[in-house]
């Protein structure tokens, strides 16, 4: 398929909808050189709180956009979640103390606050637009571009023209039904009432989520002395109930001193959803965040799958758009989104049935609850946030460790060419899942966290060696044309000496102090010296030192990369190298 020039298009990506996260893939555009495109329907933001809960990832990947310096003010971090029954006795604390990515694992956040710094930063980029008041009423894929057809406020209309077309603008999306996928799942009837007031009346940071069989209910401490209250309406309280000041005062009474005081800022009522998109792509128009997936709110998921999504989504357009990889690399966004967004559903929709037990099955689920708080295990599942499905990726932009096939990667090695170099702790792959970012060290940097140190592109990092020793000169080339970043990681103490062993490479290598041993110690539980690297700061390849040419080469394969001039290592070759 031909792309139309660059200069005849009005951007090189649409992206429909002021959303955070279109807000966040335009910024991530932005920052690595695409003209991005934002239409929004309202005339400004939304004003009202809806997400409430971010993830250690999305902070990851604000700080790749620049734009986390900005935000932190409106975040708590470690927010602690507290499953209580209706006598208010503590079924289960979710409290993880890991920051293995660099940041503390939940934070609490005001989400109209931190959309208008992810606008504001669209402002850094001369090629990058925020229009309200477009609301997008047609699409017309053409050969090498897409037509978006928008309704301004005075009622007339203008035609846009980009590469690529992504719907951001939620649950009912024009551009998913364009696409005319299927949006399956389940949309349960019960509804829900957000109550949020200023000047916290409980002064607690922390968050509870009631099961009480009288009235689920979720309380959550947000940041600038915002409480948030969720209460659960029964299929016989009509929803204008909640417009009624004595209905409101019942709900409130269990839960304030004083309901008639508190200074409400935003209440309406919701229903849950757990449905997701058949596929992500048709053609060269994509969809993101509510319009490819809608889930309930319980583990705060909705918000940063979406920024998952663009994540992922950012640096594989960039590819394309750059003329680096080809087409088929955006083939892999639904391969590794869906399935994920999946996982998250189900749990949230498991969350959410638990909330709802009723008298008899509640007095079962605390009996439960209470014996499983006695093994340590069990109590480390919950208050370490186990049970969220973290993402790892086993088909698309990966490399098979054991065979180093590209395109999938089984997440066992056991019983494969490498068990001499395993145990127990190094049984399972680190290809596909995210890669940690401790504090480090280099010659220009102390106590930098890694991604700020390695860019925000491909990365070739090893342990202990200068990775460019284990590369020809055809794969040399390929670093230089693909902008990937040699890393040699080295132990805080040898740092010095390699910055000067390794001063006459033939590609620049930066070497990294690993200050804290928390590098060495993931090098020393997987099977593996070398890691390539994705944008994202997922792992797309791992191996032996002396399989780096065979794990770069199938590893751009499998992110459908151009190599003019050089043939591809065939997977057999590379699984014997």
């Amino acid at each position: 398929m031909t792309t139309a020039t660059p200069s005849a298009l009005d951007a090189d990506v649409i992206i429909i909808g002021a959303g955070p996260v279109g807000l966040t893939l335009a910024n991530l555009l932005g920052m690595r050189g695409q003209r991005a495109l934002v239409l929004e329907a309202r005339d400004e933001l939304i004003d009202y709180p809806r997400g409430v809960g971010l993830d250690d990832e999305s902070v990851r990947t604000l700080q790749t956009a620049g734009l986390w310096d900005a935000v932190r003010p409106y975040t708590v971090p470690h927010h602690v979640v507290r499953f209580v029954n209706g006598k208010g006795q503590v079924l289960a604390t979710n409290d993880p103390r890991t920051d293995e990515f660099g940041h503390p694992r939940k934070h609490g956040f005001i989400q109209p606050l931190v959309d208008k710094e992810l606008a504001a930063g669209l402002d850094r980029f001369a090629h990058t637009d925020l229009r309200f008041g477009h609301t997008v009423a047609g699409l017309s894929e053409d050969d090498g571009h897409v037509t978006v057809t928008a309704e301004l406020a005075d009622g007339s209309t203008t035609e846009l023209r980009a590469a690529y077309v992504v719907g951001c603008e939620g649950g009912r999306s024009f551009t998913r039904s364009w696409m005319g996928v299927e949006f399956v799942g389940k949309s349960p009837s019960t509804r829900w009432l957000v109550v949020d007031v200023e000047n916290d009346p409980l002064g607690t940071p922390s968050v509870y989520l009631g099961a009480d069989p009288r009235r689920p209910y979720v309380s959550i401490g947000l940041p600038h002395g915002i409480r948030r209250w969720e209460f659960m309406l029964f299929d016989d309280e009509a929803t204008e109930l909640v417009e009624q000041p004595e209905f409101m005062a019942r709900l409130l009474a269990p839960h304030v001193p004083d309901p008639s005081s508190l200074n409400v800022i935003n209440q309406r009522v919701f229903t849950h959803h757990g449905r997701i998109a058949s596929t992500f792509r048709k053609g060269r128009v994509l969809i993101a965040g509510d319009a490819a997936h809608l889930m309930p709110v319980w583990l705060g998921q909705g918000w940063n799958s979406g920024i998952r999504d663009a994540t992922n989504l950012a640096w594989k357009l960039t590819a394309v758009l750059t003329g680096q990889a080809s087409e088929q690399l955006l083939d892999t966004y639904t391969d590794e989104r869906h399935q994920h967004a999946l996982d998250m559903i189900d749990v949230n929709m498991a969350a959410g049935a638990i909330m709802k037990c009723g008298p008899i099955k509640g007095r079962l689920r605390d009996l439960a609850a209470a014996a499983l708080n006695v093994a340590p295990s069990a109590k480390a599942y919950f208050s370490e946030l186990r049970f969220k499905p973290m993402p790892r990726y086993g088909k698309g932009v990966v490399v098979d460790q054991a065979t180093l096939t590209p395109g999938r990667s089984d997440a066992s090695l056991k019983g494969g060419r490498l068990q001499p170099f395993i145990d127990n702790a190094a049984s399972l792959s680190p290809v596909g899942l995210q890669f940690i970012q401790p504090r480090v060290n280099t010659a220009t940097s102390t106590n930098a966290l890694l991604d700020d140190v390695l860019g925000d592109w491909w990365t070739l990092a090893c342990w202990g060696n200068d990775p460019s020793r284990h590369l020809g000169p055809a794969e040399l080339d390929l670093v230089r044309a693909h902008g990937i970043r040699l890393v040699s990681i080295m132990p805080e103490t040898q740092r010095g000496w390699a910055e000067k062993e390794f001063a006459d490479s033939p590609v620049p290598v930066t070497v990294v102090g690993d200050v804290d041993g928390r590098l060495k110690s993931w090098f020393d539980t997987r099977a593996c010296g070398v890691v390539l690297l994705r944008p994202d700061r997922f792992v797309a390849a791992a191996c032996l030192a002396q399989q780096t040419t065979a794990a770069l080469h199938a590893a751009l394969a499998s992110a459908s990369y151009r190599t003019p001039g050089l043939s591809l290592i065939p997977a057999a070759e590379g699984a014997s190298a």
